[in-house]
């Protein structure tokens, strides 16, 4: 039954409005709506995140969210024109071209935003 409901991703934060400002100024983002002492920004097919509030921001050691993009190289040359610093991981069989590796049937950038929290992007090469 859940997997016929959407899915909205939370993205903590120990400072709102320090990653209001990454996600808004350096990302683009538009807020939908603020609620909670958070804020709520919608992507493509109706799907959504809530920056929210919490002491334990940046704790998580793994990808937060990730956005599924058409064309990652273009991306990633966006967001490092906006200032974002992408991360680098040693994975055993991924082939690495700069900023984007390359494994298990898809290419993947991952960067960091204000608060410490691991966010990716993702281009499938056959199907997510």
């Amino acid at each position: 039954m859940l997997q016929q409901s959407p899915l909205y991703a939370y993205l903590p934060a120990k400072d709102v409005s320090r990653a209001r400002r990454f996600y808004e100024q350096t990302l683009g983002f538009k807020p939908t709506r603020e609620t909670d002492g958070g804020v709520v920004y919608e992507f493509a097919e109706h799907t959504a995140c809530f920056l929210y509030p919490t002491p334990n921001a940046g704790t998580s050691q793994a990808s937060q969210a990730f956005w599924e993009v058409k064309d990652i190289e273009r991306e990633v040359a966006e967001l490092k024109v906006r200032g974002v610093q992408f991360e680098h991981y040693d994975m055993p069989g991924a082939k690495t071209d700069s900023d984007i590796v390359t494994a298990g049937g898809a290419k993947a950038a991952w960067f960091k935003d204000s608060e410490g929290n691991i966010m990716a992007i993702i281009q499938s090469l056959g199907g997510l």
